[in-house]
């Protein structure tokens, strides 16, 4: 547990309007004017990733992909960081308002005037949303930033009352942290034995750091701490956005059946549309096909089978790389892999396959 001194109440603002720098409302105002060009940006480059850097493709996809389309892989893919936006500098701000009140100035400072602006219900819904998203290896992370989180908060809301304050500082983390230990005592010794070094980490360190940040740190390097924290949060979240979201699939992937009167070829690749007269396929070596729909005999959706799983270890059952959200919604079951999605060229006189779906016809 951090250093343990009564909370200090926030300096009054009369007579300091003279000597303040409208720094926290200049930043405020860039944020406010670079947050909605950054999904434009990912959306942008995952473009132009798509189309191989090719500027007459990007055009292309441009103007067929669906905005829907691209708003909807954005949301799925990156949904996970909005908590780590909200409660981060939310524990970081307390920190420092705990730590070192007088340089707690909503006025000067974007950290604490976020701290200051984000009402309690965000940060249930945020944690909530977090518990929904994020894998089970990152859970007891959360946990301990929840932990930090409360016990910050009590000491500014309560400081006169120190048995509260060592119940939520000292008390509550402790036995969280042994419940954390027993639920997750044999997945850490399965991750260790398995060589996963990084997953055992992430399952054992948590529980016991949640009784580091529960109290203020020396007064002297608070500030320098949490704005370090913060500049590192501000560079490594939009990288790992970035990383994250330029893998996320964009447009289905279908095997087209293409020859008349039998198959010749199995066009693999990704379904840009279907006009009246052609059917796009953005193939895999990054070549737009435009295919006549009188040759395309029939086309069938490839579903992604989804990442491999890297870590072989679970907690009672539950995969660490699976989240509650993917453990509570129904999954398509995995059958037989269709051939065509091999490119393989099916066999004249066969049954057709599940999924085959006829040719769009240019008229009656």
């Amino acid at each position: 547990m951090g250093e343990v001194r009564p909370a200090v109440p926030a300096p009054t603002t009369a007579g300091g309007p003279a000597r303040r720098r409208p720094g926290a409302r200049q930043a405020q105002q860039w944020l406010l004017t670079l947050l909605p060009a950054f999904p434009v940006l990912l959306l942008v480059l995952r473009l132009w990733r798509l189309s191989r850097q090719e500027m007459s493709t990007m055009l292309l996809l441009v103007q067929y992909v669906s905005p829907l389309g691209l708003l909807s892989a954005l949301l799925i893919a990156l949904v996970w960081a909005v908590p780590l936006v909200v409660l981060v500098p939310a524990v970081l701000g307390r920190l420092l308002q705990v730590s070192a009140p007088d340089r707690f100035d909503p006025e000067r400072s974007l950290l604490a005037y976020a701290t200051a602006r984000t009402p309690g219900w965000v940060l249930v819904a945020t944690a909530v949303l977090a518990a929904l998203t994020w894998q089970l290896r990152f859970l007891p992370a959360l946990l301990m930033l929840l932990l930090w989180l409360v016990a910050l908060r009590t000491r500014i809301r309560f400081p006169d009352r120190p048995g509260l304050l060592v119940a939520t500082g000292l008390v509550l983390p402790v036995v969280v942290a042994a419940a954390c230990y027993a639920w997750l005592a044999p997945a850490v010794w399965a991750a260790l034995r398995h060589g996963e070094v990084a997953t055992a980490l992430l399952l054992a360190l948590p529980p016991a750091g949640a009784l580091v940040l529960t109290g203020p740190v020396p007064w002297r390097v608070a500030p320098a701490l949490t704005r370090t924290l913060t500049y590192a949060v501000g560079a490594l979240v939009p990288l790992m956005m970035g990383v994250v979201f330029l893998r996320v699939p964009l447009l289905p992937a279908v095997a087209v059946e293409v020859g008349e009167p039998v198959t010749r070829e199995v066009v693999l690749g990704e379904a840009v549309t279907v006009t009246d007269r052609m059917t796009i396929v953005l193939d895999r070596s990054g070549e737009v096909r435009f295919l006549p729909n009188d040759e395309v005999r029939g086309q069938v959706l490839c579903p992604d089978a989804g990442p491999m799983p890297v870590s072989r270890v679970a907690v009672a059952g539950w995969p660490v790389e699976d989240t509650a959200l993917n453990w509570m919604m129904p999954r398509r079951p995995v059958g037989s892999p269709d051939p065509r999605c091999a490119g393989l060229v099916p066999v004249e006189g066969s049954a057709p396959e599940p999924g085959l779906s006829p040719a769009p016809t240019t008229g009656p």
